[in-house]
């Protein structure tokens, strides 16, 4: 009888360990899923070893946990589902965008990268471009008819099809018309934002769309490329061209307060400045 009971007791807690790798091992490791092809935010620089602003971000959460961090490497759009579950992961860092959508599944952290959306072209490719201040930026416009690349899942994904198929509203004078809307223009996703760079060289796409740092990582180690930032033209609420920008965060399982407070505790510390001398020392660039 007691062999029975050791025996189901052993099978419950093997059963939640399943669960829950973080309770398993009394909670003394932070589990972060990651998607390890967005540098300068996430890196592979061996076949087992993951680096990168938001690595170090969750290396200093850790220390001030006194907890271990171990990062994953998976697919960008399972993310926000496998930190909602909370079975395995306790939190997500990707430079992940903060949306409503998102804001269902998981809680964010305090924001501490605003990004743009950039456009990859083959060095090549004539394109029509304006200043603000030192950059240099292209409208939406010049994307009309093109074949577009993106990473699946991310903000690249949702602006791009956006564009193209609009959105409908409530009522059809709510109705969003894309800019790229009836245009042509056509969106292909990919596992990464260099596959889509690779797709444009073997001539399967003419653009690819990517956040500003991953734009420029790529372009700076790719030959025969430029990137440019990707602006909406001036409009009723907005006298002058303006980015198409976003905000990334850490995302949390729903509950989780104290890893919450902690990673905002540590993005406070850094500041601006700290975020980025840790940007420009994964870019490789000298202060």
């Amino acid at each position: 009888m007691k062999k029975s009971i050791i025996a189901l007791a052993t099978a419950a807690v093997t059963a939640t360990c399943a669960l829950s790798l973080a309770a398993c091992d009394g909670g003394n490791t932070i589990y972060v899923n990651t998607n390890a092809y967005f540098a300068p935010f996430e890196y592979f620089v061996d076949a087992n070893t993951i680096d990168g602003v938001d690595v170090e971000i969750m290396n200093l959460v850790g220390e001030k946990l006194g907890k271990n961090v171990k990062f994953e490497n998976t697919d960008f759009e399972l993310i926000i589902d496998n930190v909602n579950s909370g079975k395995k992961y306790d939190c997500g860092a990707a430079g992940i965008t903060i949306t409503e959508e998102r804001k269902e599944k998981v809680d964010f952290s305090n924001p501490y990268f605003t990004s743009v959306q950039y456009a990859i072209f083959p060095s090549s490719q004539n394109v029509t471009t304006s200043l603000d201040g030192e950059t240099e930026y292209i409208l939406w416009g010049e994307l009309a008819g093109k074949k577009i690349g993106y990473q699946r899942d991310t903000t690249g994904d949702i602006y791009v099809n956006l564009e193209i198929k609009g959105e409908k509203g409530e009522t059809p004078d709510d109705d969003y018309v894309g800019v790229l809307q009836g245009s042509g223009a056509t969106g292909t996703g990919y596992d990464s934002a260099q596959l889509a760079v690779d797709a444009i060289g073997a001539n399967q796409i003419d653009v690819t769309v990517v956040d500003k740092l991953p734009a420029e990582y790529i372009v700076k180690n790719n030959e025969g490329y430029k990137c440019y930032a990707i602006y909406y033209p001036a409009d009723e609420d907005n006298p002058k061209d303006y980015p198409t920008e976003e905000q990334y965060a850490i995302c949390v399982t729903k509950g989780n307060k104290e890893l919450l407070d902690a990673i905002n505790e540590v993005l406070d510390e850094l500041g601006e400045d700290g975020i980025n001398k840790l940007v420009s020392k994964h870019l490789g660039i000298s202060d």
